[in-house]
């Protein structure tokens, strides 16, 4: 069985362009909105020990729309794990508007020492309760 986290925003003037529809660009923002949300649920704050430490880049950003998400829409974000590695992890993502998919994507993120600058192994706090969300 697949455990999805749902966050819900509404879709913001500043964040459409001149079609009158999101700029491909927030829907980013939106995502990253409803993963820091999800990992709040986990308990996960990376201003936290034992994160403080870390840094979490992103190496790899996708999103496919499906159907239009305009200025006002009610846009529900689905949050899986699609995968959870030595030292990154990607989260999948699906907007949707009105139980309709609107918008797919992907981010993967890596974890990184923040002194040598090099990958380091995901906490295991942080990978036991990603695990639990894997797709």
């Amino acid at each position: 069985m697949q455990k999805t986290y749902r966050w819900r925003t509404r879709v913001r003037f500043v964040d459409t362009d001149a079609s009158g529809r999101i700029h491909y660009t927030a829907m980013f923002r939106y995502f990253e909105a409803a993963e820091q949300e999800f990992l709040r649920a986990l308990g996960v704050s990376f201003s936290a020990d034992p994160y403080r430490d870390l840094g979490f880049p992103r190496v790899h950003v996708e999103c496919d729309f499906s159907a239009p998400v305009r200025f006002d829409d009610e846009v529900e974000i689905e949050v899986s794990v699609a995968r959870v590695g030595a030292s990154s992890f990607t989260l999948a993502f699906v907007a949707s508007v009105m139980d309709r998919p609107a918008a797919k994507g992907k981010v993967t993120i890596v974890c990184v020492d923040k002194d040598t600058q090099r990958s380091s192994p995901v906490p295991e706090h942080l990978a036991a309760a990603l695990r639990a969300y894997a797709i």
